[in-house]
């Protein structure tokens, strides 16, 4: 399923190939494990950690200690208990190298019409969090938390507040070999 399915905001693409056995098990496991919550707390959960790999991943890659902040900031800002975060995890890492290029805007609108100014500016923190995981906030990563920060309606001055906290993370400002 689709993060945008899950969010109620199907658009009209082909479904992809069919999951193989394992793949089905996978879903099945990570269903289970977000049943627990109630629909629209599985939706804020779900869309907080797509946004979150979608930083991880504009450097088209997530490093491990990347994953694992995500994991620790899924566990600590939505509740869950580690197993039920390192799933929704990697599903929204799954999701986005899926549909990605297509749902990034269409996912933050729904953060934006539906978070408050300060649930947004808490992601805005936790997004420079995951891109300074492994010490290092590329400009690709950088440019995507603007580009995220202005489509969730938050204003460059309070943008530019938040990632004054990760200057010495900043690759922009590291010495370079």
């Amino acid at each position: 399923m689709s993060i945008l399915r899950f969010l109620g905001l199907e658009t009209d693409r082909p479904a992809p190939a069919a999951a193989s056995p394992a793949d089905a098990e996978s879903v099945r496991r990570i269903a289970k494990a977000l049943d627990s919550l109630g629909p629209d707390s599985a939706k804020r959960i779900a869309a907080f950690a797509f946004v979150l790999s979608r930083v991880a991943g504009a450097d088209l890659k997530i490093s491990g200690e990347e994953t694992r902040r995500m994991e620790r900031i899924i566990m600590e800002r939505a509740g869950l208990p580690e197993e039920q975060a390192v799933l929704v995890v990697e599903i929204a890492r799954h999701q986005n190298m899926l549909f990605g290029g297509t749902d990034n805007f269409l996912v933050t609108r729904e953060i934006r019409q539906t978070a408050t100014h300060e649930e947004k500016l808490e992601l805005l923190r936790c997004l420079f969090a995951v891109s300074a995981a492994d010490d290092s906030i590329s400009t690709v990563e950088e440019g995507a938390i603007t580009q995220i920060a202005s489509e969730l309606g938050i204003d460059r001055r309070e943008m530019v507040q938040i990632r004054a906290g990760f200057r010495d993370q900043r690759a922009v400002f590291k010495k370079q070999p």
